[in-house]
């Protein structure tokens, strides 16, 4: 099983269209998080313990979870997707690009 942890600002969007797309796949977990202060769900030491592999939306958003976290991510494998804050949640674009440009790195084939 694979845990995937996908974190942007205030987790609204861009991260919990991510964490409902790959939860359908077989063999894994996923999570999400923001790291404003503000964020729906607030990304925590625990959160990133848990995953497997991190993706962040921005690369400000890998800039401040190293700035803040980078006791507990040593082992982690933080992979910056740069999709920019600019599509509504579950928007097709957007669930296009995830699948785009996640499922390479999983390994997984791209559905037709």
């Amino acid at each position: 099983m694979k845990k995937l942890l996908f974190l942007c600002s205030q987790n609204r969007l861009r991260s919990p269209t991510a964490e409902v797309v790959f939860s359908e796949y077989a063999g894994i977990e996923t999570d999400s998080a923001g790291l404003d202060r503000y964020a729906e769900v607030p990304v925590s030491t625990e959160a990133i313990e848990w995953a497997d592999i991190i993706f962040v939306m921005e690369k400000s958003h890998k800039q401040k979870l190293t700035k803040n976290f980078q006791p507990f991510l040593k082992d982690k494998r933080v992979i910056c997707l740069h999709i920019p804050d600019e599509y509504e949640y579950m928007e097709a674009a957007l669930i296009r690009l995830l699948k785009q440009k996640v499922l390479p790195l999983l390994k997984i084939p791209a559905e037709n």
